[in-house]
């Protein structure tokens, strides 16, 4: 768990230390800003986005086979128990420390970064949900991933802010995240991780 959150906090870090360091803050650079409404519209959209997400993710399997349709992490943890600490430890990295990372890097700097070449709004919208897609080294998976990510960077494009791109990404991890929970600790077979 701590291997593969490592990477993730240390480039969110990064991204949040630099803004302090050389620009102008995480409120500013990165849209990191919490409100109630990007609470609201990020459940939204992560909900939204599950009734996308869920179907192509069926079809994915469909067209790939069950064999070939697990993600990193589940392989990972595939065929490991642990105890239900361990295994909320883990779906608290899964729904909570990973999106929160993953959005201050890509829907945070990397957006902002885009932004600021005064380029229409798709391009940072298309821009940073090719480069999530492919960030993941899964590239058979690149263009589920793909899909999986369109929610929740148009929660961030709504909202001009990184807070319901957070949650919309926390949502759509929730389902995994549990399921990958109840694996761990064998309510679940293994391979459903």
């Amino acid at each position: 768990t701590v291997a593969l959150a490592v990477p993730t906090v240390l480039a969110a870090g990064t991204a949040v230390l630099i803004t302090r360091l050389r620009g102008n803050g995480p409120r500013t650079d990165l849209g990191l800003v919490w409100s109630w409404h990007d609470v609201r519209v990020g459940v939204l959209y992560g909900v939204g986005g599950l009734v996308v997400t869920i179907p192509a993710s069926l079809l994915y399997v469909v067209l790939v086979g069950a064999d070939q349709a697990s993600s990193a992490v589940g392989d990972v943890f595939e065929g490991l128990r642990a105890g239900p600490l361990a295994a909320i430890g883990v779906a608290l990295v899964v729904v909570v420390l990973a999106p929160l990372c993953e959005e201050i890097v890509y829907r945070g700097l990397l957006w902002g970064a885009v932004e600021r070449y005064a380029v229409p709004r798709w391009v940072p919208f298309v821009v940073t949900t090719l480069l999530f897609a492919l960030a993941h080294f899964e590239f058979t998976r690149t263009p589920l991933l793909f899909v999986v990510a369109l929610p929740i960077a148009f929660a961030r494009m709504q909202t001009g802010r990184l807070g319901a791109s957070v949650v919309a990404h926390q949502v759509n991890n929730l389902l995994p995240g549990v399921v990958l929970a109840l694996a761990l600790v064998g309510v679940l077979p293994a391979d459903m991780g």
